[in-house]
């Protein structure tokens, strides 16, 4: 990752905050909607937010909206960003989201109250 295109990235007005708020897949229309950005604006976020590898698309990948259009869903990439000054010399480095996939289990904890019964 390049430190200079990271910063300043991450110091453009909304992109700390669709960071923030992609904790969980959603498309840039929620991200509009959900954070009262304009909607262009998102997309050109989201976007360079994606070339950058802080936000991936969903494994899911695609979700139907209300409008019936296939969206591309987006997940924050990293749970953490260090910028290290040293010297004449800047560094970024990214602790990455650990690939646990929260909805099986949760999937998995509903099939199991539902099969057993609550307890």
């Amino acid at each position: 990752m390049d430190p200079t295109e990271v910063l300043g990235n991450l110091g453009k007005k909304y992109s700390p905050d669709i960071l923030r708020s992609a904790a969980e897949p959603k498309s840039a229309q929620e991200l509009s909607d959900e954070l009262d950005i304009p909607v262009t604006t998102s997309y050109r976020r989201v976007e360079a937010l994606a070339e950058l590898g802080l936000l991936a698309d969903d494994e899911e990948g695609r979700d139907f909206g209300e409008t019936g259009r296939s969206q591309t869903l987006y997940r924050r990439n990293v749970e953490e960003i260090v910028i290290r000054f040293d010297g004449d010399e800047m560094t970024v480095d990214s602790v990455e989201r650990e690939e646990t996939d929260q909805r099986l289990a949760s999937v998995w904890d509903d099939l199991s109250r539902s099969v057993g019964g609550d307890d």
